[in-house]
């Protein structure tokens, strides 16, 4: 064991459960001030509820041995059984490392939250988060993030997230959006940013946060995780300047939120890569990283029924798919020789010192993702909606009246429903 390692380690964590945080501060910028409560509970709600399951279930079924020819881990740690000792390959604490990996699971489905904002019952999201980060979150991080998963074993990588978190919660977002539907018209006229100074903060908490979570995957305290913090770094500059540069280009002019945006953009993109890529190619990933996301986003705008409302799935969708098929083009082996060896051992490199295999690996790990997260969340939601419905009533949607806890909830039901309200 290595204090050094554990240090930073725990510190990591505590930066990425900051994430949550500094979310809910940026989709709670974006809201407008009638829904702000609701997208702060939304989210912080998140970090008890996942918490709690994490550590029931889900952190055994994402790193337990495993059972399933890759698929899904057992139950030896469940309930943090036989959790003395030092995780297997490195020099830190199994609690750390679990608590490390708790506040991946918990930033996930909370990503979510901005896509279906001002349209979803707050019991019917509680009800999504639970199974969501029992049944659907925990496969995917066995599959990638555990060297026993099917995925990894295959010769794919994702070293922070991109599939796993990413990916997996703008596919997420897409089918809640879909199942949804639009906003009411009179709401979608009255949703503008009640605070652009909260959409920035956001942003702000979230850059300082991603540190602890690229850079806190090298699980120790030293050339790795240097090389992760300034890709970090780099890729969200760059993509924040082409960000800007293509709303200028398109709009006439630059605007807080967006130079805020591809920030984000540009932190999602380089997730899966930063542990894989030097600072140049990071650099460059960023900045493809605006330009595609921006072009998805206003993709999606020409279709009418689909209204998410913050931009989840081009910015977290897009952005971590298209950073996995980066790593297949910008692996290094040299930046990380370690995580860059197949299990026949052989090195991972990228398209550019002329390996076509992984890029076709990691094209079949976004493919599994998505497919698997688009389907099991379909299914999820449809039994929530059979049994309590997704929606808020019309009336709330476009209501004044901030719903702080589920007493006022049933306050508000209780009085007569008009357009005052």
């Amino acid at each position: 064991m290595n204090a050094g390692d554990t240090a930073w380690l725990l510190a990591s964590a505590a930066l990425v459960m900051f994430m949550t945080v500094g979310l809910a501060f940026f989709y709670g910028g974006l809201e407008p001030q009638r829904n702000v409560l609701h997208m702060l509970m939304m989210n912080f709600f998140s970090i008890s509820l996942v918490t709690i399951s994490w550590v029931i279930l889900g952190f055994s079924l994402a790193f337990g041995p495993d059972v399933g020819h890759g698929l899904i881990g057992d139950l030896h740690y469940a309930f943090l059984m036989h959790m003395s000792g030092v995780w297997p390959g490195t020099h830190v604490p199994k609690l750390a490392f679990m608590a490390f990996q708790l506040m991946f699971a918990i930033i996930t489905p909370a990503l979510v939250s901005g896509a279906i904002a001002g349209r979803v019952k707050f019991s019917s999201w509680v009800a999504f988060v639970l199974a969501w980060s029992v049944i659907v979150y925990p496969l995917l991080a066995h599959w990638l993030f555990d060297s026993s998963g099917w995925l990894y074993r295959l010769g794919a990588r994702d070293f922070a997230g991109g599939a796993v978190v990413h990916a997996s919660a703008g596919t997420a977002a897409l089918i809640f959006v879909v199942m949804l539907g639009p906003r009411i018209k009179k709401s979608r006229e009255t949703y503008a940013p009640h605070s652009v100074p909260l959409v920035l903060l956001g942003a702000g908490i979230l850059w300082f946060g991603w540190f602890g979570f690229n850079a806190g995957s090298a699980l120790g305290s030293g050339q790795l995780a240097a090389n992760a913090f300034v890709a970090t770094q780099l890729a969200a500059a760059s993509a924040s300047i082409l960000w800007a540069f293509m709303e200028r280009a398109f709009t006439g002019r630059v605007t807080v939120i967006g130079i805020a945006t591809g920030g984000v953009v540009g932190l999602a993109t380089i997730t899966p890569a930063s542990g894989f890529v030097g600072p140049m190619p990071a650099l460059l990933i960023g900045a493809l990283a605006g330009v595609v996301s921006f072009s998805a986003a206003r993709l999606l705008l020409r279709w009418k029924r689909f209204d998410d409302a913050f931009g989840v799935v081009a910015c977290h969708g897009v952005g971590g798919s298209f950073g996995m098929l980066l790593v297949g083009i910008f692996a290094d082996y040299r930046s990380n020789p370690v995580g860059l060896v197949r299990t026949n051992g052989s090195h991972i490199n990228g398209l550019i010192f002329g390996h076509w295999a992984s890029l076709g690996d990691q094209a079949v790990a976004v493919l599994a993702v998505v497919a698997f997260t688009a389907i099991v969340t379909f299914v999820i939601l449809v039994v929530i909606k059979a049994a309590n419905g997704l929606r808020v009533p019309e009336v709330e949607e476009v209501a004044t009246t901030g719903l702080n806890s589920l007493f006022d909830q049933v306050a508000y039901e209780s009085e007569p429903a008009n357009a005052n309200n």
